[in-house]
């Protein structure tokens, strides 16, 4: 008997009682196992390593003790655009967070305090990156939390148009010291360019005018000429224009100019001085010399072409220049000497030698030993 009743009082001693609660939920448990993985194998209660316990599975049972387990959540999460599955004993987004070990100024999904049991789809985090965008010729470094490159478009404030270029798909994620170029291109940008159409020149023979003698009757105007070129700029650079279509807005005035065909007369030679005519006569005296004298002279100056405009400032057979043809009254037959007879310019050329002798003509008048 007394056996008996110490073996009941072992075995009463034997028996603990302990609380186990699963996620939340409690239960007294009567038993005898020693370890807190024997409690929670009797009660059917299966644990994965992700899982948390306390106290630690292996630990010693001890009677009133109080076994807490807290099954992992399994959360998809999306960090900078890497997938993952997470499984977590934490409660919160923020619990998550701090369990990943990411910076705390990273931009997640969802409010750091929103609970992980009620979650609705995965959580996406964006941690931190500093990216370089080069945009209209100048380029910007900038620290973001943007997952991808849309989003740092819009963050940026950078617009994009239609035939723009992007250096990287606006889907990609950012990652760190990444690069990015917009390309600015303008492509079927019209152009009018306005040129100018030459006019042309016809000659039409004139009765009324001596040969060698042109004069213009229509003055030419130039035209014009509307061209339009579609043009693709790149970041302010032209390259390429392709001719849409071209008019022509005004119509060349062509030029008309008449051209003498009139004969000029036979230049008369002058009449020679009497012989032993009085004070004026003989070659020390200053005589004129007879008209092939001229002549001779005119073919050493001009070749003989008494209408000669060469461009050089002097004009006709003898080469007057302007200011010795009109000193000497060549004004009173016509402008310039060319356009004298040579008579006209012979009779000038008198007044000339009469003032300063054959000086007037050095070169040619020492050849001919008139000097």
């Amino acid at each position: 008997m007394v056996c008996l009743l110490l073996g009941l009082i072992a075995f009463v001693g034997a028996s603990k009682s302990v609380v186990l609660t699963v996620d939340g939920e409690s239960q007294e448990v009567q038993t005898f196992d020693g370890t807190v993985a024997d409690v929670l194998e009797k009660a059917g209660v299966s644990v994965s390593s992700a899982d948390r316990v306390i106290p630690e599975p292996t630990a010693a049972l001890v009677d009133g003790a109080t076994i807490e387990v807290q099954r992992a959540l399994a959360v998809d999460v999306l960090v900078d655009g890497r997938e993952t599955t997470v499984h977590t004993t934490g409660e919160t987004v923020e619990d998550l967070v701090s369990e990943l070990r990411v910076s705390t100024n990273s931009a997640v999904s969802a409010p750091l305090d929103t609970s992980l049991d009620g979650l609705n789809g995965s959580i996406s985090i964006s941690t931190p990156k500093t990216v370089f965008v080069t945009v209209d010729g100048k380029t910007h470094e900038r620290s973001t939390t943007a997952g991808t490159v849309r989003d740092l478009l819009k963050e940026s404030g950078v617009k994009v148009g239609a035939a723009d270029q992007v250096s990287a798909p606006r889907s990609a994620a950012l990652v760190d010291g990444m690069g990015l170029k917009i390309t600015r291109i303008s492509a079927g940008v019209e152009e009018t360019v306005k040129e100018p159409v030459p006019f042309t020149s016809s000659e039409v023979p004139n009765a009324d005018l001596l040969e060698g003698e042109e004069k213009v009757t229509t003055a030419g105007v130039n035209g014009e000429r509307s061209r339009v070129f579609s043009v693709t700029v790149v970041d302010g650079k032209e390259v390429s224009r392709t001719l849409v279509k071209e008019s022509v807005t005004k119509e060349p005035v062509a030029e008309t100019v008449a051209k003498g065909t009139k004969k000029r007369p036979e230049a008369k030679p002058a009449t020679p001085p009497a012989a032993g005519g009085g004070a004026g006569s003989g070659a020390g005296a200053g005589a004129a010399p007879a008209s092939g004298t001229w002549a001779a002279l005119a073919q050493c100056e001009s070749g003989g072409n008494w209408h000669i405009n060469s461009g050089n400032g002097y004009y006709g057979g003898l080469q007057f220049s302007s200011q010795s043809w009109l000193g000497a009254g060549g004004g009173a037959y016509a402008p310039v000497a060319s356009e004298a007879t040579p008579e006209q310019q012979i009779a000038v050329a008198e007044k000339l030698r009469a003032n300063g002798g054959w000086g007037h003509w050095p070169s040619c008048a020492s050849k001919l030993g008139l000097l």
